[in-house]
């Protein structure tokens, strides 16, 4: 990939259009069908493209318009797993989710994601970036009836999304992101385990790879769940070691109107940083100074050639209007410190 300097980019999704999907929710139905719904997820990824590009980002995503969900649409490709009988389980310990059940063996049958991304790629001369969920995030979004073990249950899905990875390499994709928030909650697990599970994932792939851990979308269950964390979240502080000594490229972190110490990326130092400037709980967009400013503030513990501005999560939730601004407000931050840096 070529290098690029304070390159930006977005987490992974973008609100849906109208036509597509009831808007600003998650989990949110298809309002098409059959053909019809391929050539509407084939529009809305144009769309998603060109909103990126207009807003001037580096790196570019699919914004998941083909998916309904960031962990759910993997898995529902592959063998062993009942989304007709769903149980009711609680997700990352916040909030009560029905979710699909794991009844037999877990494989890959056929490609998830491939066909999208090589058409993205045909698109676009940018970079781009393709999410994936983690094997602990999967684990923790469904109801495992048959290996009994949360462990057991990771590696058949980091061995699935090997293989997914590989081939999203082979189609073009420059930068393969493991979306993980249940990083920031079970520490034991990542360090027993989780990230010899993600590093298995990423075995053999010569592309960048990051992990995106930060604290959830702006959902209610949410953003209740930030108000018990206090004047400080240092839930990074538990993990960072472990993927400082991981083979993973790229790290992100939310950073913009939360309460992370930013100090704590120098336990990641050496890493390139996703550094999250955009707050996607509040319906309020940043001033491109706002977004400097954060960008700024990073940079006391990450070199400039390895600061990524980006948004904290995802988009899906917020209107159109609304993500269009936060898009062209990172924009133009990452520009005004550029231009500081003379570059």
């Amino acid at each position: 990939m070529k290098k690029l300097l304070l390159p930006t980019s977005i987490v992974g999704s973008l609100p849906k259009p109208a036509w597509l999907a009831p808007p600003e929710k998650l989990w949110s139905p298809w309002k098409l069908e059959g053909d019809q719904l391929l050539e509407g997820k084939q529009d809305a990824l144009r769309i998603s493209l060109q909103e990126q590009q207009l807003a001037d980002l580096d790196i570019i995503c699919d914004g998941e318009q083909t998916r309904q969900h960031f962990v759910t649409t993997f898995i529902e490709h592959l063998s062993g797993v009942d989304f007709e009988n769903r149980k009711t389980v609680k997700i990352r310990n916040r909030y009560d989710a029905s979710v699909p059940v794991v009844v037999g063996e877990v494989t890959r049958q056929k490609a998830v994601f491939v066909e999208d991304a090589k058409f993205l790629r045909k698109q676009t001369n940018k970079p781009i970036k393709w999410a994936l969920p983690g094997p602990l995030t999967m684990v923790d979004t469904l109801c495992d009836d048959h290996y009994k073990s949360r462990e057991k249950l990771a590696w058949e899905f980091a061995k699935a999304l090997n293989e997914e990875a590989r081939e999203l390499q082979d189609a073009g994709v420059d930068i393969i992101q493991f979306d993980e928030p249940a990083f920031n909650v079970f520490f034991d697990e990542v360090n027993d385990w989780g990230m010899a599970a993600l590093e298995r994932a990423i075995e053999g792939l010569h592309c960048q790879t990051a992990v995106h851990i930060c604290y959830g979308y702006g959902i209610q269950a949410n953003t209740d769940w930030k108000k018990t964390l206090g004047s400080e979240w240092r839930q990074y502080e538990e993990i960072f070691p472990k993927i400082q000594k991981s083979k993973i490229d790229v790290v992100s972190l939310e950073c913009h109107n939360s309460n992370v110490p930013l100090d704590l990326m120098e336990l990641v130092r050496g890493k390139k940083v996703m550094v999250g400037a955009i707050d996607v709980a509040t319906n309020t967009i940043e001033t491109p100074e706002e977004v400097a400013n954060t960008l700024r503030k990073a940079l006391e513990f990450v070199d400039a050639e390895n600061l990524y501005p980006s948004t904290n999560c995802g988009m899906a939730p917020l209107s159109r209007n609304i993500a269009r601004g936060k898009l062209n407000a990172l924009s133009a931050g990452a520009e005004i410190i550029r231009k500081e840096l003379g570059i």
